[in-house]
């Protein structure tokens, strides 16, 4: 789940974050984690397929701190996308497809999503332009739901998790 609000004061809610993150239990058993800050929070449940170290930990962070992303899915040519990264400079500390779709996103921004191909939804907040940029593939194999209420925007892989976040407004 991620909780986004223009406002601020985010940090105030990081239980009843993690608290709706915790009813995704089942979508990742195997590692789980939060970032928060005065404008976004997110809680992420894991299921390790690729890289089954605690490099691929989420959210995941970019190397100067400013990008978060989390994302559920497998990107299939990740390993092509790596290897065209690391021509134009960049370098890996893990092999998750996770840091491949970060590098990605860092090197071709919003246009990445031009050169994934697999099952996925993410979202990536910049911590310092106050941006979310949010994808799915192009099927929607993989769920992505948000409520938007005034100043604040929550997204989510399950309803559930937003329902016990924005509890009054089942519409």
């Amino acid at each position: 789940i991620g909780v986004f609000d223009k406002n601020g004061g985010l940090r105030n809610y990081a239980s009843d974050i993690v608290e709706a993150g915790q009813l995704l239990y089942h979508r990742g058993v195997d590692d789980h984690g939060s970032y928060f800050d005065d404008h976004a929070g997110f809680y992420f449940r894991r299921l390790s397929i690729i890289d089954l170290s605690e490099k691929g930990h989420q959210p995941f962070i970019s190397d100067d701190g400013v990008l978060i992303l989390v994302y559920n899915g497998e990107i299939y040519n990740y390993k092509e996308l790596r290897t065209m990264l690391e021509g134009k400079g960049y370098g890996f500390v893990s092999n998750s497809d996770t840091e491949v779709l970060m590098k990605a996103y860092q090197e071709y921004g919003d246009d990445c999503f031009n050169y994934l191909r697999g099952m996925f939804a993410f979202a990536i907040w910049n911590n310092r332009t106050r941006e979310l940029f949010l994808a799915r593939d192009r099927f929607g194999i993989k769920p992505l739901y948000y409520f938007n209420r005034n100043k604040q925007f929550i997204i989510a892989s399950e309803i559930k998790s937003i329902l016990r976040f924005a509890s009054e407004s089942k519409e």
